[in-house]
């Protein structure tokens, strides 16, 4: 089975390339991948109809730019300890869903979590589990360092980029 950055890097690749369609098959896993290009005739394929939950909407705060030596304005709508969050996050390092699927926070329900807040990892380590179509992905951390927040409940839907983790980075 292909590792995430592996899939990562071949639709890099395919997407910097002049290739329209690529399919690859391995030890029964298939993935197929097609780029849309302006001004092909290409026919779409009869697409079935698929019955997927409601999305699950999270609210967008609006960033917020500090100059050197100066001082976050507050906006009016925005608590001023929100705020103070808001800049003390932007100096952590989010690890992100790579895809929409479930995430699940063990190998198990018996299991205990990959991870929780306090814990230090590596590039390597497995932080959780996000399934997509019953293929159960396991997400690396990619950055050394200490678990400062876990954003998702177990067992809940993510988007593709949602943030999963803040990871305070060595």
């Amino acid at each position: 089975m292909l590792k995430i950055q592996e899939i990562r890097e071949l639709i890099k690749l395919i997407d910097e390339s002049s290739i329209d369609e690529f399919k690859f098959e391995q030890n029964g896993s298939k993935i197929t991948m097609r780029k849309e290009i302006k001004g092909s005739k290409i026919q779409p394929e009869t697409v079935k109809e698929v019955h997927t939950p409601a999305p699950v909407y999270q609210p967008v705060t609006s960033p917020t730019v500090v100059q050197e030596n100066e001082q976050p304005q507050v906006p009016s709508n925005q608590p001023e300890a929100e705020v103070a969050k808001t800049v003390e996050t932007n100096n952590y390092h989010k690890i992100k869903s790579p895809m929409v699927g479930t995430f699940y926070a063990a190998p198990s329900p018996e299991a205990p979590p990959y991870v929780k807040a306090g814990d230090k990892i590596k590039g390597d380590t497995v932080v959780c589990i996000v399934e997509a179509m019953k293929l159960m992905n396991e997400i690396e951390a990619e950055v050394s360092g200490e678990i400062v927040e876990v954003l998702v409940e177990n067992g809940q839907l993510v988007e593709y980029g949602q943030e999963l983790f803040l990871v305070k980075p060595e």
